[in-house]
């Protein structure tokens, strides 16, 4: 049976179509349902990180009680689960859901040594609220700043069902447009075979390059017909696909740069508090012999320039103070009361100044401490600072150092207290935190900083209750040895 060139180049091309543009789609297909998979992988993972750096600090301290509150804030429709695990993959906290899975809760994927760039992916399918959905078990190590080995890690459960919409959405769209380039294909073969071959040709080097990923990439519109519509339709894809991988590059640029600026800040915070102290016996000495009445003129013109080179410290300290970061210690066999000696003696002019009484009462025979000397009288100037201006004139600051034992444990004992309006028992918890304070020219650093200094010497830092009104401070501190 004879068959026209029409129909037989109908036919052909008919089935060249639907093999041509169906494994252009496929290629396309599962190109970009890999990127979207990428994606979300990705950004998981940037979700892990950025949920491991806002409870970086808990974390250091390993404080179950604010992680678990933290992480109820973080759960969402996008995150299902968090789980926290200490540096020998136990786990450490997650919320309540998640512990009733045991493969998943128990089972850390980042064990031994790791890298800091190592990350872990699985897919998983969970009973969620009756349904069951599948999701995307994400673990990427923690590390501190500083330190070679792992902290711990953080795993969480990434939702995929946006994923899965945009995987259903891009298929949908992409059978649509296979569809619709096929009849087109078809309604222009039945015209004009040679008009026909050099666009189809054009058509199929630019969906190749498509494929490939180079999005940037433009059919080139040379008819108005069917051919020059699917060139269209390709290219407004591209264009929306291009579109979307630029946004997605630029939020990931914005992340990683804020996650430099605050490492910035931290650091930035911790220099210019440990600045702030000395600089503030500095600045009232030189106020003291200032007002010496034998200080010659020359001698108070330069004492003057010493002030207001101060003052311009004072004032860059300020741009500065930010969040703070974990610093190490120069241990070394310190007495207590030598500690607290000389912090009393660095905040003697500011107790004259205000007429106040200082009561000491000292436990003889103290075992030494394994400490930092210099971090440790910040830690009760400090306090002495805040119990300075908390008192009237003519009020009383007094401080007590002795053993005492928790357990089978023994430490020392620094107790603060003083007269004034005291601590709100709301607030006790708070203040400890950075940048909180009820001071109108505080920063809110110096408790926080006061904490993660005694944590570090693995002590303890708390407001307790007192009998009498004012407010009361207790430091514990692990004894070296027993006295």
């Amino acid at each position: 049976m004879r068959i026209s060139l029409r129909a037989r180049f109908t036919i052909y091309t008919t089935f060249l179509l639907i093999v041509l543009v169906g494994s252009i789609l496929f290629v396309i297909q599962r190109r970009e349902v890999g990127t979207i998979i990428e994606e979300s992988k990705n950004q998981g993972v940037l979700i892990a990180k950025n949920i491991a750096y806002l409870n970086l600090q808990p974390l250091l301290f390993w404080d179950r009680e604010i992680l678990l509150r933290r992480i109820d804030e973080q759960i969402s429709p996008k995150v299902i689960f968090v789980i926290f695990y200490d540096r020998n993959s136990k786990p450490f906290v997650a919320n309540d859901f998640i512990r009733t899975y045991k493969d998943i809760y128990s089972n850390s994927r980042l064990r031994g040594d790791v890298r800091p760039e190592d990350y872990f992916f699985e897919s998983k399918t969970l009973n969620l609220d009756g349904k069951t959905s599948r999701i995307l078990e994400i673990e990427v190590p923690i590390f501190t700043s500083g330190s070679p080995d792992k902290w711990g890690s953080i795993k969480i459960g990434q939702s995929l069902e946006d994923m899965e919409a945009s995987i259903r959405k891009t298929r949908g769209i992409l059978i649509l447009i296979g569809i619709a380039g096929l009849f087109v294909g078809i309604g222009g073969a039945t015209l004009l075979a040679r008009r026909i071959t050099t666009p189809l040709k054009k058509l199929v080097d630019g969906t190749v390059k498509i494929s490939r990923g180079d999005f940037s990439h433009r059919i080139a519109l040379t008819s108005q017909d069917e051919i020059g519509n699917l060139a269209r339709s390709f290219n407004d894809m591209t264009g929306d696909l291009l579109q979307t991988k630029e946004r997605m590059e630029a939020a990931n640029r914005k992340l990683i740069q804020a996650e430099k600026l605050a490492s910035i800040g931290r650091l930035s915070a911790t220099i210019a508090h440990e600045i702030r102290n000395p600089l503030t016996a500095v600045k009232l000495n030189i106020q003291k012999i200032v007002q010496d009445e034998r200080l010659d003129e020359i001698g108070k013109e330069h004492l003057s320039i010493a002030q207001e080179g101060i003052g311009h410290i004072e004032k860059f300290i300020k741009e500065l103070l930010n969040f703070t970061r974990v610093s190490e210690l120069n241990l070394d066999l310190f007495s207590a009361e030598q500690i607290v000696e000389e912090s009393l003696k660095m905040m003697m002019d500011c107790f004259q100044q205000k007429g106040i009484l200082v009561e000491k009462h000292f436990q003889k025979r103290l075992p030494p401490l394994l400490a930092d000397g210099d971090k440790l009288r910040q830690v009760f100037m400090s306090v002495l600072r805040n119990a300075c201006e908390a008192v009237d004139e003519g009020g009383k600051i007094g401080l007590s150092v002795s053993l005492a034992e928790e357990g089978t444990k023994k430490k020392v004992k620094i107790q603060f207290f003083d007269n004034g309006p005291g601590i709100p028992e709301s607030n006790w918890e708070t203040i400890f935190e950075p940048f909180f304070t009820t001071k109108a020219s505080g920063f809110g650093l110096g408790l926080a900083n006061a904490r993660k200094i005694i944590e570090q010497h693995s002590g303890t830092i708390k407001v307790v209750k007192k009998e009498s009104p004012g407010g009361s401070f207790v430091v514990l501190i692990p004894c070296e040895e027993g006295p």
